[in-house]
């Protein structure tokens, strides 16, 4: 039987503090208001205020990672504590409650995607589906004829009258000669595999179907200004299409194999019947949610850094703390990342790449074998990441 307990917070009081350990427990709030800011800085993150039947804490209590901002009772505040592993049973028992987190969690992911868009990309561009037609363009003139197949079949699909139609059946009918594009029209599988280098969507492209990485890689991607820009490098474990699924909005990026794959894929019915019939399963999707957004807090907060060493050692450490493999005091800690991976995700200028790598290169907590970086002191890196992020944070505040 779930039994709740309630929680009473003083005015004025802190319920909890930005980049603490995680707790084993959030938070529903029954009464009284709190207020949610960052210590660090978070660009576009404004303090929030927040009263009965909001929650905190669930990232850090679902993630296991450290608390992602601080929160202050506003006035007297009576909470009710939701351990860890009472979560699936509260799922069972108010199914509600367990579908506004995670539709949160969308809402918030979107916010911060759009963010990290607009800072590291300088794109303030709305996805609407006729730009699937110059994306097609993009990679076909980059020598990618089966990803271009790919989209400018989305784009006749989405824009049946648009004003690109007959170039866009024309091109389409010429590579689909030479080229295979999987998943045109997918057929409700609840497991697929790709091949490197194929588009499982783009972005501007509509989407109903959230993915989770069995095995290989994914890279998520955007088109800008007639470049390809990655930003993000997604493992075994890795969840990503969930904010299409979740608020019925276009793809914001596009997501392509980046090595041989094989995902399992969620979509909207399944969730659903998931949602009532296996709370375990949706305790893990809220987990991986959680994960995923204390990842895009980090993001956010890197992209403050503005010394480039600074900034690659902290998307380092991000990485290996996204690992979760415990490393072990005294053995280096290899990862599956290449000095340019690191750079490509910190969006260093092509004009400074080689430098960079050098300076990631001598830094004494980096190590490369076999083309991969390996860290020789894993505590270490997390703790010189966060000196970096605390001080440029102190150094904001002093101008």
């Amino acid at each position: 039987m779930l039994q709740l307990t309630f929680v009473n917070f003083k005015q004025n009081s802190y319920i909890q503090v930005e980049g603490t350990p995680a707790t084993s427990c959030f938070y529903i709030i029954q009464s009284g208001k709190i207020r949610c800011f960052h210590e660090t800085e978070v660009p576009g993150n404004a303090p929030r205020m927040l009263g009965p039947g909001d929650f905190i804490g669930v990232v850090a209590c679902m993630s296991s990672h450290s608390q992602t901002e601080s929160v202050i009772a506003i006035t007297n505040v009576v909470a009710i504590k939701v351990n860890r592993e009472q979560y699936p049973e509260l799922i069972m028992k108010n199914t509600p409650v367990a579908m506004k987190i995670v539709r949160s969690f969308a809402q918030e992911m979107r916010v911060l995607n759009d963010n990290l868009t607009k800072i590291t990309l300088k794109n303030t561009v709305t996805e609407t589906p006729d730009q699937l037609f110059p994306i097609a363009q993009y990679y076909e003139d980059s020598g990618w004829p089966e990803i271009a197949a790919y989209c400018y079949y989305q784009y006749l699909k989405e824009c049946p009258n648009g004003k690109c139609k007959e170039q866009a059946i024309k091109r389409f009918s010429i590579l689909k000669k030479r080229t295979n594009p999987p998943y045109l029209e997918p057929k409700g599988e609840m497991m697929r595999s790709y091949k490197q280098n194929t588009m499982i969507f783009s972005e501007c492209q509509s989407g109903a179907d959230m993915f989770i990485v069995q095995s290989g890689s994914v890279k998520i991607v955007k088109v800008v200004d007639g470049s390809e820009v990655m930003l993000a490098l997604l493992k075994k474990g890795d969840i990503f299409g969930e904010m299409a699924l979740l608020d019925n909005r276009p793809r914001s990026a596009c997501a392509i194999a980046h090595d041989d794959c094989t995902l399992m894929v969620i979509n909207r019915t399944n969730f659903d019947q998931m949602v009532s019939t296996q709370p375990q399963l949706v305790a893990r999707l809220t987990s991986m949610f959680a994960e995923r957004l204390w990842s895009m807090y980090r993001q956010l907060a890197n992209t403050e850094l503005r010394n480039p060493r600074e900034k690659m050692v902290d998307m380092l450490a991000l990485q290996v703390e996204k690992s979760r493999q415990q490393p072990v005091k005294g053995v280096p800690f290899e990862t599956d990342f290449t000095i340019t991976d690191i750079i490509n995700l910190c969006g260093i200028p092509s004009n400074e790449v080689r430098t960079a790598a050098w300076q990631l290169e001598s830094d004494q907590n980096v190590k490369v074998k076999a083309g991969k970086i390996v860290v020789p002191d894993v505590e270490e890196l997390i703790k010189q990441a966060a000196f970096y992020r605390k001080q440029n944070s102190k150094h904001a505040n002093e101008q």
